[in-house]
C-alpha cells in the first residue's frame, strides 16, 4: 500500500476557502480538454481561485498551464506574453509552496518551453522527490528528454506516468507517438496516433504527425487525407510557428516531420 504521506502528496492541500478549492478542480478539469474554449473557462475559474486564496499555490501552478497553453497555439493576443505569464503564475506557485508537487511542474513546463531544459529536469525531479507517484511529473520529465533528443528515456518516463495513471490525458499518446516517431518507428507511432483521434476529435498536431509518419511510410493517400482533416480542423495551422515554439534542443530533429510530410508532397 501507498505510505500516507505519498498518498497526502498525491492531491494539493485542501484550502481554507472551500469556494477556491471548487473553482481550482473545475478549473483543473477544464484545462485538460485542452480546447481554447474551455481554456479561457479554466483560467477564468483558476484566477477566482487566487483571489479567493492568494496563497492556493497549486492554483496559480494551473494559471500557468493555461497561459503555457495559449502560447502554444497562439491562442492569445501576444504568444510571448502568454509564455511569460506562463513563468510568472508558476514561479508565484513555486514561492508560495516550495513542497509543492503541482507548482514544480508547472515551472518544469515553462522552463521547458523557454528551451531551459537542464532546469526544467530539475525542476521535474523536484516534483518527483515531493510525489514520486505523480504521474503528470513523469510525463513531463518524459516530454523534457524527448525534446532533449533522448526519445528512449523518454519512453520509459512515459510508460511510467501512464501506469500510474489509468485515466492518463490523451495528449500522452501524442508525446509517446513523437517519441516512437523519432526513433523511426511509425507504424507503431500512426497507432498511437490513431487512438488519440479516437478520444480528441480536435487535434491538429497528432493529424500533422499522423500524415508525416504516413509519408515516412510511402503510405501517400492516407498521409494527404489526414493533412486535408487536418486543415479542417485547423486552416490557420502553421509549421513555422511550430519550429518557433517547440523546443527541440537540436532543431534539426523537427525536420524529421517536415520531411514525411515532403515525402508525401504536403510541403515544399
Amino acid at each position: 500500500n501507498m505510505p500516507c504521506d505519498a498518498r497526502r502528496r498525491l492531491a494539493p492541500d485542501h484550502p481554507r476557502n472551500t469556494l477556491a478549492y471548487d473553482c481550482f478542480l473545475r478549473g483543473r478539469e477544464l484545462w485538460h480538454r485542452l480546447t481554447k474554449e474551455t481554456n479561457v473557462a479554466a483560467r477564468d475559474l483558476l484566477q477566482r481561485a487566487t483571489e479567493l486564496d492568494p496563497n492556493f499555490a497549486s492554483a496559480h501552478a494551473f494559471l500557468a498551464l493555461t497561459h503555457g497553453v495559449d502560447y502554444l497555439n497562439r491562442w492569445g493576443a501576444s504568444p510571448p506574453e502568454s509564455m511569460a505569464q506562463a513563468e510568472e503564475a508558476a514561479t508565484r506557485a513555486v514561492t508560495l509552496d516550495d513542497n509543492d508537487p503541482w507548482a514544480h511542474w508547472a515551472l518544469a513546463i515553462a522552463k521547458l518551453y523557454t528551451r531551459r531544459h537542464d532546469e526544467a529536469i530539475d525542476e521535474v525531479e523536484r516534483a518527483l522527490v515531493l510525489n514520486p507517484n505523480f504521474a503528470e511529473a513523469h510525463v513531463c520529465r518524459g516530454e523534457t528528454l524527448y525534446y532533449s533528443g533522448k526519445s528512449e528515456e523518454a519512453l520509459e518516463s512515459f510508460a511510467r506516468g501512464k501506469s500510474l495513471n489509468p485515466y492518463f490525458a490523451d495528449v500522452l499518446l501524442h508525446f509517446q507517438a513523437l517519441a516512437l516517431f523519432q526513433l523511426g518507428r511509425y507504424n507503431e507511432a500512426v497507432d498511437l496516433l490513431l487512438q488519440r483521434l479516437a478520444r480528441n476529435a480536435v487535434t491538429d498536431v497528432s493529424r500533422a504527425l499522423l500524415a508525416a509518419s504516413y509519408g515516412h511510410l510511402g503510405r501517400l493517400e492516407e498521409a494527404r487525407a489526414a493533412w486535408q482533416d487536418m486543415l479542417r480542423v485547423n486552416p490557420d495551422f502553421s509549421l513555422e510557428y511550430r519550429r518557433k515554439v517547440l523546443p527541440y534542443r537540436n532543431p534539426a530533429d523537427f525536420e524529421l516531420m517536415v520531411d514525411g510530410l515532403r515525402k508525401a508532397g504536403l510541403v515544399q
